[in-house]
């Protein structure tokens, strides 16, 4: 404990990254034991992801940003939800134009969703980067390296540095169902299953960058957190609308309707019991 408190806050950023990457590859790792993608399973991947990511925009997200934002945050929220979903909408036309996108949809739509992934891995990694970053390590105990580990984490420092713990473990444990939304549809589009983990996994590998950025700058990423995630829900809320709702009703009602159920339920319950 004493050697954990003594680190800096972007080191201790660092090692928690790792690990909400980590569960994100180990997500979309399953895609390399996964042979072939019938209809059903494709109906059932696709609104799966398209619950968990309706239900990430709100508990991952908004609720987060709705907790940390002023006075004003209903204005932050506002504009920055509605500026994520033009983002999408505008990178939806820019890809619509493009001639690799123009003879396959289902691959210009799952395109559209991993940036929309990867957006949202980039609040989260700031919120994980702040949340290691607000700690003074070796400041805020009184004895220093002399402390018990008992007695450190009973002071301010410790009880910190657990709730960040915490807070980095919710967002990996989340992660894993994540790195699936993505590793998952692209092998259904008709990706290889190397490409398909491979895409998967880099979704999650921009959390480590924005953990230490958000260490290293806490005080001006605080700020702007409210926004970032707000924006981040309203990118995630505009694929699911546009790309996997339709998407997956297109292959049975009932079947799709299980999928978003099921997998807005899992990362319900994944958020909450972590929170």
């Amino acid at each position: 404990m004493q050697w954990i408190l003594g680190l800096a806050g972007w080191q201790l950023a660092l090692i928690a990254t790792a690990f909400t990457y980590l569960m994100t590859a180990a997500g979309a790792m399953l895609v390399l034991f996964c042979k072939n993608v019938g209809n059903t399973a494709f109906c059932l991947m696709t609104s799966g992801a398209a619950g968990i990511m309706t239900a990430s925009t709100f508990f991952s997200l908004l609720l987060p940003a709705m907790e940390s934002a002023g006075e004003w945050g209903f204005i932050t929220l506002t504009c920055g939800f509605v500026a994520g979903g033009a983002l999408i909408i505008v990178t939806g036309l820019v890809l619509n134009k493009l001639e690799a996108f123009k003879k396959d949809k289902k691959i210009m739509g799952t395109a559209v969703m991993c940036i929309a992934v990867t957006m949202h891995n980039i609040p989260e990694g700031l919120a994980v980067g702040v949340a290691f970053g607000a700690l003074a390590p070796c400041a805020a105990l009184s004895a220093g390296a002399e402390l018990s580990a008992n007695a450190a984490l009973s002071s301010g420092a410790g009880a910190a540095l657990v709730s960040a713990a915490m807070l980095a473990l919710g967002i990996g444990i989340q992660n894993f169902p994540e790195g699936m939304c993505v590793a998952f549809p692209l092998r259904a589009s008709g990706m290889g299953r190397g490409k398909s983990f491979f895409y998967g996994q880099l979704s999650g590998a921009v959390e480590i960058a924005a953990g230490v950025l958000g260490a290293l700058a806490v005080a001006v990423v605080s700020e702007i957190l409210p926004f970032a995630l707000s924006f981040s829900a309203g990118a995630m809320f505009a694929v699911v609308c546009s790309e996997l709702v339709p998407e997956s009703f297109s292959n049975g009602k009932i079947k799709a309707t299980i999928g978003v159920t099921l997998g807005f339920a899992l990362m319900m319950i994944l958020d909450l019991a972590f929170s």
